[in-house]
């Protein structure tokens, strides 16, 4: 079994997803949960399969992965990223596909810090002349 598995890892915002995909029939585990109990909103159940979907592969793994950190949609975004590295990993004709659609790019997209002196990160206090 350990020798079929392939491991990739994604990453969104604070969220980190460890994905080993498996030749099966297109079960997705998340945490130890069925995905479909995990990710409750139809948009998120959406974006993790994105990347199996494009190659038309959705029925030919089964996903199994553990999810840390940020929200639900991150952690979405997150395995997508990790299905897609994990699908790149075994075969470099679907890499184009994968590449076109945008999912082997990291999103580096981050919450920029609150600055002393205002605010938040770019709000300022309101300058009162008089």
């Amino acid at each position: 079994m350990a020798d079929d598995r392939i491991y990739a890892t994604g990453k969104r915002k604070c969220a980190v997803a460890r994905v080993w995909l498996t030749p099966g029939t297109g079960e997705f585990t998340v945490n130890k949960r069925d995905a479909n109990d995990y990710f409750l909103r139809e948009s998120t159940r959406m974006v993790m399969r994105q990347s199996l979907e494009v190659l038309e592969l959705h029925e030919s793994y089964n996903v199994w992965a553990t999810v840390r950190g940020g929200g639900h949609s991150a952690q979405a975004e997150a395995l997508r990223h990790g299905i897609a590295r994990a699908l790149a990993e075994t075969d470099p004709e679907r890499r184009t596909a994968l590449k076109k659609g945008g999912f082997l790019t990291r999103d580096a997209r981050k919450k920029e810090r609150k600055k002393y002196g205002q605010p938040g990160a770019r709000k300022r206090f309101q300058y009162s002349k008089r």
